[in-house]
């Protein structure tokens, strides 16, 4: 994926046999049952191992689990208002914006549209909720995500480069410079905190100072690939960080897609679980999406969109009608039409 010097173009596999074995040449008994013959074998889904990840628990995976990130990000929120209340320091003055009869205010972000800015915010401020929460105990660092094993720059990592957590702006700052630079969209954005997230859980491993930037490069590296049409090369990368290989790179992510057991699906119901999560997680921070009032311009594409709904749903609405019913208890659908002013 990317170039032709990715890690997915690779040859055959060999085949190990063992020492002692040997290739005989097919001799068919007519003795044999057909269920010696191996004719009833199970149907190779039942033969497959069920996965010990839980489906159910996998916010990933599954569109009912809750997401990891905002689980996290509940502590601090309660500690937060906790503080406030205690202290008696109100939480501040916030600038709301209301509609009115003559005025509607409107964010422009939505779930197939959101805004790249403040989704790279949102994202980049469930990363620090992630770090700053993790699992007190440690879990497994894989050496292909320890920036001191690989470094993403010529100059020296810090003796304690794996100690301090860092701020949210300072993860802000990477995610948006790769975002820039390879002109990645916002839906890419959500997709890479899927990723991100599957990661975690899949290969059962904590993101930490030590591995933070190796884990948000390789889930933008598949992101891209997997949503844009037109997809960043690996090599392009290399030109974003002037520092890394392209071998690198390849091996980054060869080792990412075998950790998520190459399952890069990621289902609509998922997305928009984890757009509108986003959305609450930065409700709960104070990081509220800009309102701007409805111009004429895109009212009119709003009126648009709804007449090309309408018109979709047109024919289904229409076998509704011709319903049979008796005549003690006549029942009809009526349709009218809603005006909104």
């Amino acid at each position: 994926m990317g170039n032709t010097t990715s890690c997915c173009v690779s040859s055959s596999p060999k085949l190990r046999r063992n020492a002692h074995s040997r290739l005989e040449s097919y001799r068919p008994d007519t003795d044999l049952s057909r269920e010696d013959t191996g004719c009833n074998l199970q149907h190779i889904s039942d033969r497959e191992n069920i996965d010990d990840l839980n489906m159910e628990f996998n916010p990933s995976d599954h569109p009912r689990a809750s997401t990891i990130f905002l689980s996290k990000s509940q502590t601090d929120v309660r500690e937060k208002r906790k503080s406030l209340f205690i202290n008696h320091h109100p939480p501040g003055q916030i600038a709301r914006k209301y509609s009115s009869c003559s005025t509607i205010f409107l964010d422009d972000s939505t779930v197939s549209q959101p805004n790249l800015k403040y989704t790279i915010k949102c994202v980049a401020l469930a990363i620090y909720y992630h770090i700053k929460n993790r699992d007190p105990d440690g879990r497994m660092l894989l050496d292909i995500f320890d920036e001191n094993l690989h470094p993403l720059s010529k100059s020296e990592v810090p003796p304690d480069y794996d100690k301090h957590n860092p701020e949210q702006k300072q993860i802000y700052r990477f995610v948006r410079t790769l975002f820039s630079a390879a002109q990645l969209t916002a839906e890419c954005a959500i997709v890479t905190l899927v990723y991100l997230e599957r990661l975690l859980t899949y290969a059962e491993i904590d993101i930490c100072p030590a591995n933070w930037k190796r884990i948000v490069l390789g889930a933008i590296l598949l992101a891209s690939k997997v949503w844009d049409d037109q997809a960043v090369w690996n090599v392009d990368y290399c030109q974003i960080l002037k520092d890394i290989t392209v071998e690198d790179m390849n091996e980054l992510e060869r080792q990412f897609l075998e950790l998520l057991q190459f399952n890069i699906n990621v289902p609509s119901s998922v997305y928009a679980k984890y757009y509108f999560d986003l959305r609450s997680l930065a409700e709960a921070n104070n990081l509220s999406f800009p309102l701007e009032p409805l111009s004429r311009e895109r009212a009119h594409k709003l009126e648009a969109i709804s007449r090309l709904c309408e018109d979709k749903y047109k024919d289904l609405r229409r076998p509704s009608r011709k319903r049979s019913a008796s005549a003690d208890n006549l029942t009809l659908t009526r349709w009218s039409p809603a005006i909104i002013s």
